[in-house]
């Protein structure tokens, strides 16, 4: 009889290790996407960063904002949080991010980094994805 229990108490952990694993493979699907680049934030000391740093966490979504009519750089994309302009994504490293929103598609940013550190491009680092 102690040996029924038991095997009863090993096949329901097991049940519930399979179902706690099937549970968390499904919230990973949810959240698919395709990882395009990293980059620093360029710029952070010139606009609003400084005033929000308090309020900045690693994983918040941040806004991806074309500026075509840029006057020093044509490809530029602008990083908002919260309607606070942070800054943009590097030069050297906005062309396919550029692109790919001018051709209309919905890319996204958070952040991965924040480092309180001298050197302003080493502050902010973000991730620019496709969500699926």
């Amino acid at each position: 009889r102690a040996e029924a229990v038991l095997m009863r108490r090993r096949t329901w952990a097991a049940l519930a290790l399979l179902l706690a694993g099937w549970i968390a493979s499904a919230a990973v699907a949810t959240e698919a996407r395709i990882l395009v680049q990293v980059s620093p934030l360029a710029g952070f000391q010139f606009h609003e960063g400084r005033a929000v740093w308090g309020s900045m966490r690693v994983g918040v979504a941040m806004a991806l904002v074309r500026e075509p009519d840029n006057p020093h750089d044509p490809l530029a994309v602008r990083v908002d949080w919260q309607g606070h302009v942070l800054g943009y994504l590097p030069r050297r490293e906005n062309a396919a991010v550029a692109r790919q929103l001018d051709f209309g598609n919905r890319l996204a940013a958070r952040i991965v980094r924040l480092t309180k550190h001298r050197d302003p491009w080493k502050r902010v680092e973000l991730e620019i994805f496709l969500p699926l």
